[in-house]
């Protein structure tokens, strides 16, 4: 038997006791259309550029009809346009098929307007500079909400081959691009994983994030999540509630109705939103693959209403077929 031969048995060999190791579902993740912003964050160190990225992106909160966002990576000096270091973010708004896409605009406007003014804005010697590397449906006029910031004395210039406003601030001076891009892409990918120990939470979350990372166009705006919901509630005023069938807690509870497996005593998500449902099918993969040898994990499932609500459903298992 030649080498490459030995080499894609035991190849093979691997991939079978990983999913042995962790049974994947046969079932599907539902995921959306929704519009995004990707935008380059810049600062003079590390620490305030850190500070500003997880301050504009620190609040997931489009099921409660605002902005979902996350750090897709961060860049050396020789990727960013003012050759300092930076980062590159992700802001989503999700589309409602009952509203006009003009009004989805305007509040995607008004809630872009509030992370960048007051977490990226107000930190020393920041930047703001467009991103999307895709044919843009669209382009948001940051003057109107931002740019006036400076009452009025706010001016335009050509800086780094783009034209930047100028924002007159107490320490000289902010630079956001005058027109931001937004697109289409695919919002709410997800799988869950199923652990028998906390331990396996966050050893396997940590092995998923990372993998998910190196997928270009990606964030993961809860980056582990430990509070699935569901859009069934008896308090509506809330929104989202919790995803009780799949609480462990209330596993004696509920008796026959749990849907928590044997042996699972913790169910964390990652959700996982792209610039392309390729890009999200991808990401998906990566974090499944990273968590199947984990010791711990019993099972891969993921996040759905039962086809009533998505546009797409991604199945876990044509994954990896």
């Amino acid at each position: 038997m030649n080498s490459e031969k030995k080499l894609e048995e035991q190849l093979s060999g691997d991939w079978d006791k990983m999913v042995k190791k962790a049974e994947i579902e046969d079932t599907y993740a539902e995921a959306f259309d929704g519009l995004y912003c990707r935008v380059i964050v810049t600062a003079d160190d590390e620490e305030t550029l850190k500070k500003a990225a997880e301050d504009a992106t620190a609040t997931p909160s489009g099921v409660i009809g605002r902005l979902d966002s996350g750090i897709e990576r961060w860049l050396s000096e020789r990727e960013t346009p003012d050759k300092r270091k930076g980062a590159i973010l992700q802001f989503w708004k999700g589309l409602d098929k009952r509203k006009p896409l003009e009004d989805l605009v305007k509040r995607f406007e008004k809630e872009l307007s509030y992370r960048i003014r007051q977490d990226i804005l107000v930190k020393p010697f920041t930047a703001v500079f467009d991103a999307l590397f895709v044919k843009p449906e669209g382009k948001i006029d940051m003057m109107e909400r931002v740019g006036h910031c400076g009452d009025g004395f706010e001016w335009e210039e050509q800086l780094y081959g783009r034209n930047m406003i100028v924002v007159p601030i107490m320490v000289p001076d902010f630079l956001i691009e005058r027109f931001i891009g937004y697109a289409r892409g695919i919002s709410g990918g997800n799988f869950w994983y199923m652990c028998k120990t906390k331990k396996a939470v966050m050893d396997a979350g940590r092995k998923a994030l990372k993998a998910i990372s190196k997928i270009e166009g990606i964030i993961t705006p809860f980056d582990v999540c430990s509070a699935g919901s569901k859009t069934e509630t008896k308090f509506p005023l809330i929104g989202p509630t919790t995803n009780h069938p799949y609480c462990p807690s209330l596993k004696k509870k509920l008796g026959k109705t749990s849907k928590v497996p044997e042996n699972v005593n913790y169910i964390p998500e990652i959700v996982i939103n792209g610039v392309s449902l390729q890009a999200v099918k991808e990401a998906m993969k990566a974090g499944i693959e990273a968590t199947l040898n984990i010791d711990g994990i019993v099972k891969i499932s993921a996040g759905n209403y039962g086809g009533k609500l998505g546009d797409y459903k991604i199945y876990l298992r044509e994954l990896f077929s």
